[in-house]
């Protein structure tokens, strides 16, 4: 497998990643009440949805094909949310532990793709912006938890 391909695979697995997290934010913004948490989960869609062009136009780059969709494992995720917070009596709480732990998953992967030796600067430039993001969206995330 030529280098470029095997690096177009991992961003089309990060960019898989975004699209099952902009599904997510959706939902979860759907699922509240809070005007705050609401504007909060539409614009970290938002940015997913940012976030999955910048990474087809850096797969593009490689003479690749960028993925179409979000995974199955993140449809059954969602699901399997929308039936935890159906049965619980705190939506906000169930869907911030769930925003906290996913966002923490995504760092690492953003991190094991940073490990990569040779990466390109522009690829290692738009990860490590995407990275830095995420956590802090994961700093408001647990401000957000504090007072739920």
């Amino acid at each position: 497998m030529k280098y470029t391909e095997k690096i177009s695979n991992e961003l089309n697995e990060l960019l898989t990643r975004n699209y099952d997290a902009e599904a997510g934010y959706k939902m979860a913004a759907d699922r509240v009440e809070n005007p705050e948490l609401k504007k909060f989960f539409n614009e970290r869609a938002k940015d997913r949805y940012d976030f999955g062009h910048q990474l087809k136009n850096e797969i593009v780059s490689y003479g690749e094909t960028p993925d179409k969709g979000t995974s199955f494992k993140g449809d059954m995720h969602r699901t399997w949310m929308n039936l935890k917070t159906a049965l619980s009596s705190n939506n906000e709480e169930v869907l911030l532990e769930e925003a906290i732990r996913g966002e923490k998953e995504f760092i690492e992967t953003y991190n094991e793709l940073l490990q990569e030796e040779n990466l390109a600067p522009t690829t290692e430039s738009l990860i490590k912006v995407q990275r830095d993001s995420v956590q802090n969206t994961l700093r408001e995330i647990k401000i957000f938890e504090t007072v739920a």
